[in-house]
């Protein structure tokens, strides 16, 4: 067997090893090493299809290679800091909505979630206005019944962001990385949600109990 055969060997088996993989980033590793071998071979047979080919997916693999790590590094960075999801928006579509217009209501089956560009929302039931770059609906997609619990109303016209659970999904399962680190996110903003609810409690339990002090006070 020559050096020549041997390369060509080589690629064969990193093809099938990269079949094999189960996450994406091992496997654009092992497609840009194939490609790279391949590509030898092909130049020294002169097998300019198998170059043609290669040619195209070595940049191809490289580019998705880098926007995955790109992507789980801006995850990272949004888990650790102040809850920005400004790492998805590469993932989502824009879309116009004008002014009354109900992007979801209460008790709807929740399908997607929205990042909010321009314009004014607010959640109907909790009287609570959405300031603009933030991130609703994410919670449909870890409830059990993929119910929405509020009603999302836009108040002023401007454009949103949005992106599908499916979507979610296959960034969910194409890399346990992003799966554990969206999980996360969720999970800090229901907790962040939890405790402005308790605070909320908090304060209308002292509301009530100052209310009959007062009424002594007047008679």
């Amino acid at each position: 067997m020559t050096w020549v055969e041997a390369i060509g060997w080589l690629g064969a088996a990193l093809s099938i090893s990269a079949s094999a993989m189960k996450t994406i980033i091992p496997l654009r590793c092992l497609g840009i090493a194939t490609n790279v071998v391949s590509l030898t071979y092909a130049s020294f047979m002169g097998l300019y299809p198998s170059m043609t080919v290669n040619l195209v997916l070595l940049p191809l693999n490289s580019f998705r290679l880098f926007q995955m790590l790109r992507l789980i590094k801006k995850v990272k960075t949004a888990s650790k800091s102040d809850l920005n999801m400004d790492w998805l928006k590469p993932f989502m579509a824009r879309r116009a909505v004008k002014k009354g217009e109900i992007l979801f209501a209460k008790g709807d089956s929740a399908s997607c979630m929205f990042y909010t560009l321009s314009g004014r929302y607010r959640l109907k039931e909790l009287g609570i206005e959405l300031p603009q770059g933030h991130v609703v609906g994410e919670m449909g997609f870890m409830s059990p019944n993929n119910r929405r619990t509020q009603t999302l109303e836009c108040i002023e016209s401007g454009e949103v962001l949005s992106i599908t659970y499916d979507e979610v999904r296959q960034l969910y399962f194409q890399n346990p990385e992003f799966g554990f680190y969206f999980l996360r996110l969720a999970s800090e903003r229901l907790f962040n949600n939890m405790e402005k609810m308790e605070a909320e409690i908090a304060r209308l339990r002292t509301t009530q109990a100052a209310a009959p002090i007062k009424e002594q006070v007047s008679a």
